[in-house]
C-alpha cells in the first residue's frame, strides 16, 4: 500500500475527534494486516495447487495475524504434515493451526485441475481485495472462498444493506459465475460499529496514488465494464474519469465503483463520454 501523507482537513478532523497519532497508526496497521492476510491466503492456495501431493485435495485456508488455519481432508498424515510445512514456507506465516483430517482414502470426486485451482485462488483474493477497498464493506468480518468460479461469502455483516453490497461486489467480479452469500447479520453492535467506522474514516489519510490504483483495478475486475478506454486521475481525493464507455449504464457503473473506493471524496465524470 502506498504511504499515507498528512492532509490539513483530516488533521483538523482528527483533532476535533480527539484522535491520537497512535490510534491513527493502529487503524492503518489493521487495514495493512487485512490486505497482507488476503495476499498470504492466495499465496498458500497457489503453493498447494502447484504441489502434486496436495493439489488433488480440497483444503480450506484462513489467515489472520500471521497464523494460517487449515481444514479439509487428505489421505495420510504425511500429506497433512506437508500442507502445514508448505503454509509455513509462505512469507509472513509464523504458525499453522492444522485441522486437516486424515481419511485414509482418496477424496471423493475428480480433483480440480491445476489451472482451475489457480484461477479460484486468484478469484478469492480479488473479491477479498474489493471488499477491503470498498468504504462500505472494508470493516466487515467476511471470509471468501472460490470453487470453479462459485464464490461463497461467510462471516458477519452489520446490516442487510452491507450484506447485499458484499454480494453485489462479488457478483460483479470478472470470473465469478455465482455467489453464495452466507453472511449473517449482527445487529447487536451495529450502531457502535457504524460510529467506529466513521471515526476511522475521518482519521484516515489515503494517498491519491492509492485511490487511483484501486479505482483502476476495480474497473479491470468488473465483469460489466470495459475499462480499457477509461483514464483515472485523483487530486486531493477527487477522482476524475476521462475517455469513453459503451453505454450510459457503463458510465453510471464506473462512477459508482469509483465513488465507493475508500478515501474518495467525489467523482467527476464529465469527460467520460458514451461512444455512439
Amino acid at each position: 500500500m502506498p504511504p499515507f501523507k498528512p492532509l490539513l482537513l483530516a488533521a483538523g478532523t482528527a483533532l476535533m475527534l480527539g484522535l491520537t497519532p497512535l490510534a491513527s497508526h493502529a487503524a492503518e496497521g489493521q487495514l495493512a494486516s487485512q490486505l497482507e492476510a488476503a495476499r498470504q491466503e492466495g499465496s498458500i492456495w497457489t503453493a498447494f495447487a502447484l504441489n502434486r501431493h496436495l493439489n488433488p485435495f480440497k483444503l480450506d485456508i484462513d489467515v489472520e495475524d500471521g497464523e494460517a488455519t487449515l481444514a479439509g481432508q487428505v489421505e495420510s498424515e504425511v500429506q497433512k504434515e506437508l500442507a502445514e510445512q508448505v503454509a509455513l514456507s509462505i512469507d509472513g506465516i509464523e504458525s499453522v493451526d492444522n485441522h486437516i483430517e486424515v481419511t485414509g482414502e482418496a477424496a471423493e470426486g475428480e480433483p480440480p485441475g491445476l489451472v482451475q485451482r489457480l484461477e479460484d485462488a486468484s478469484l478469492a483474493a480479488t473479491v477479498k481485495s474489493k471488499l477491503l477497498w470498498n468504504s462500505n464493506t472494508r470493516g466487515l468480518d467476511i471470509r471468501v472462498r472460490a470453487e470453479n468460479g462459485a464464490v461463497t461469502l461467510s462471516g458477519h455483516a452489520q446490516t442487510p444493506a452491507s450484506k447485499e453490497l458484499a454480494g453485489q461486489l462479488a457478483a460483479n467480479t470478472d470470473g465469478v459465475r455465482e455467489v453464495f452469500n452466507h453472511l449473517s447479520i449482527s445487529t447487536a453492535d451495529s450502531s457502535s460499529n457504524e460510529v467506529q467506522t466513521a471515526v476511522e474514516e475521518a482519521r484516515e489519510n489515503i494517498s491519491d496514488g492509492w485511490i487511483t490504483s484501486k479505482v483502476k483495478a476495480s474497473f479491470l475486475y468488473s465483469r460489466n465494464l470495459d475499462a480499457l478506454n477509461i483514464a483515472v486521475t485523483t487530486d486531493d481525493g477527487l477522482v476524475n474519469l476521462r475517455g469513453s464507455v459503451l453505454s450510459n449504464a457503463e458510465k453510471r457503473l464506473a462512477v459508482e465503483i469509483a465513488r465507493n473506493i475508500r478515501g474518495v471524496r467525489g467523482v467527476d465524470a464529465d469527460a467520460l463520454r458514451v461512444s455512439s
